[in-house]
């Protein structure tokens, strides 16, 4: 089959730092250059881009291999990427100065390089040396950390602000920040080695990813969202000691947790849903429903979401009263504040109403325990007209537990953060909506870590 007209293989093998490498020659922004470059001349459908293994050319990296030809390119940089997409995939000549011809030669060098990454192989494996997969992510913490105290710092939003008449030196920055110039130099110097700063006569810039999302103010500010993780990383930290005791380190329910937790964190749900709310939208559908209750509705993305694809829903985001100040104001800048009313309660023990046609539970049900989510079934079912539907977002696993991936790492920041939370079967979710009076739910596979369940009731 021939489903494309060119299949380009771009190596992107990752290998211990210091060894030769095409991502160490700077293969990912030639694979990011060919893609923008295929997809603005109007090419996705005849040329597909696929990242692979190495290609054995290790020294002489970027490689990319193109099909049908069986076109070996050398040396590839950002610049040549136009001049091999019109040339080449346009017009079906080859760029000849990129090409490796001799055939023979190419071999030799695949080969000699297969030959060494076998040898390195067996004496790893002889000396009992630990995988490297395995050592990264034992480590996982170190860049986690740098990242982290880069957002706590606002290095990332200081130095966009820097005036041009006082270069962002480790000095000034560290002036700037009132922070140590020792630790403000090594801190500096280990975010540009992970690709968020650039470092140029000894001045500091922000690279494009972080000059968009790690700036506040930016158009695509996540800094909000991110700076949760600060206070998942004290949690988390706490995860011997739980598994010891079986209990929390108290932190206080969230309604008494305080801002520095409480808008950290609705920042960051607000983020997770201004991808997935026209998702989950499209997936309920809003038909008929006129009325409808966002339970524990955070910044009232969804609501937002819902009420935007239907002129004549009515929804109420029901959550505590620190929450609610900020989903008044998401509510007021959609100019939604007329169909989209905030009604202040606690989910885990208050009645939500009569008469709803649809009730959303999204990322709620995790922070509960089995008891907690029958009875807040129960409540929902309550406040349901008949026929009404339920919509439960949340990680879905398997019976055993250990999959989806993500879900079972998420059930760990349960058990560090909550005192029962943890993340649900089908069957467990499917036994406790009978319970409560509903029909068996749907369950719809939206992409990502989340599912949706949809149950009527009964």
């Amino acid at each position: 089959m021939t489903p494309f007209r060119y299949h380009v293989f771009c190596c992107d093998q990752r290998k211990p730092e210091g060894a030769p490498s095409c991502p160490a020659h700077g293969s990912q922004a030639v694979i990011d250059a060919l893609r923008r470059e295929v997809a603005s001349r109007k090419l996705s459908d005849a040329v597909a881009v696929t990242t692979c293994g190495s290609l054995g050319m290790c020294e002489n990296g970027p490689n990319l291999v193109v099909y049908p030809e069986g076109v070996w390119y050398s040396h590839v940089t950002p610049a040549d990427v136009p001049e091999i997409v019109s040339s080449h995939f346009e017009g079906g000549h080859p760029v000849e100065r990129l090409m490796r011809k001799d055939e023979a030669a190419l071999k030799q060098e695949i080969s000699g390089n297969r030959a060494k990454f076998m040898a390195g192989v067996q004496a790893r494996e002889a000396a009992g040396t630990v995988p490297d997969e395995l050592s990264e992510t034992v480590r996982g913490y170190m860049p986690s950390r740098v990242v982290l105290t880069g957002l706590e710092l606002d290095v990332f939003t200081t130095i966009a602000r820097v005036p041009s008449s006082a270069p962002a030196t480790a000095a000034n920055l560290a002036s700037a920040l009132k922070t140590d110039l020792r630790g403000t130099t090594t801190l500096l110097d280990a975010l540009v080695a992970l690709g968020l700063l650039a470092k140029k006569g000894g001045a500091y810039s922000n690279t494009a990813n972080a000059a968009r999302y790690l700036v506040s103010g930016s158009k695509d500010d996540a800094t909000n969202a991110l700076k949760h993780n600060l206070s998942l990383w004290q949690t988390w930290s706490t995860l011997t000691e739980v598994v010891r005791t079986g209990h929390i380190v108290d932190r206080g329910e969230m309604d008494s947790r305080g801002q520095d937790w409480t808008t950290p964190f609705i920042a960051a749900m607000h983020k997770n849903a201004a991808l997935r709310a026209p998702m989950v939208v499209k997936a309920v559908g809003t038909d008929g429903v006129r009325k409808m209750i966002d339970i524990g509705g955070g910044s009232g993305a969804y609501s937002i979401a819902f009420a935007q694809a239907n002129p004549a829903l009515q929804v109420d985001v029901f959550d505590l009263a620190t929450v609610v100040p900020i989903a008044s104001g998401h509510i007021a800048a959609a100019g939604l504040a007329d169909r989209v009313r905030t009604r202040i309660g606690d989910l885990r023990r208050d009645a939500f109403g009569a008469g709803y046609d649809l009730a959303l539970l999204s990322a709620i049900c995790h922070m509960l325990g089995p008891d907690e989510n029958r009875d807040l079934l129960r409540r929902v079912f309550a406040c349901l007209a008949p026929g009404g539907r339920v919509a439960i977002q949340d990680h879905v696993m398997q019976d055993d537990k250990t999959s989806p991936r993500a879900g079972a790492l998420f059930a760990v920041n349960m058990l560090v953060g909550t005192p029962r939370g943890s993340t649900f079967s089908l069957k467990e979710y499917s036994d406790w909506l009978a319970e409560a009076g509903f029909e068996a739910p749907a369950q719809l596979k939206l992409g990502g870590p989340n599912d949706l369940l949809v149950a009527k009731r009964r």
